[in-house]
């Protein structure tokens, strides 16, 4: 349902709240070959995270990423529409565009609270609940 976009900057953040501080930044090429994320790619996908301000960029030898916002205020569904828009919630599975409630498809009547359930979902867990996961050692799937 999300784009490997999103996937990819829900990775990244799990892994900067983990592994960087304000102290000690991640740099780009050590994030890409430890999540195994093209490094052009990521690179985009930070720049994004960087402008909405949720990530810290500093540049040099000693530069690198780490998050500006607390990992607890940041909601998978924030990231997925910065990376996204609001799209893969309202998109029709049979017919293009948006699902239309006024005319809907054969599957609107069934898929619609199940998007509901999905985007709640989105918007009440963050980076820090799925980073607990893995401090906490329930998380077993390679980051």
């Amino acid at each position: 349902m999300i784009s490997n976009t999103s996937k990819y900057a829900i990775r990244a953040l799990i892994y900067l709240e983990l592994y960087s501080s304000h102290e000690k930044k991640e740099g780009i090429k050590s994030i890409s070959q430890k999540l195994g994320i093209p490094s052009p790619f990521l690179g985009k996908i930070m720049q994004v995270l960087v402008k909405q301000q949720i990530l810290e960029s500093t540049k040099g030898p000693h530069g690198g990423f780490c998050l500006r916002k607390p990992a607890i205020d940041i909601p998978i569904m924030e990231v997925i529409e910065l990376m996204e828009g609001k799209e893969p919630f309202n998109n029709c599975v049979i017919r293009t565009g948006s699902c239309d409630p006024d005319q809907p498809c054969s599957l609107h009547k069934k898929l619609a609270p199940l998007r509901e359930k999905i985007k709640a979902l989105y918007s009440t867990e963050t980076i820090a609940d799925l980073v607990s996961e893995f401090r906490e050692g329930r998380e077993r799937i390679r980051i």
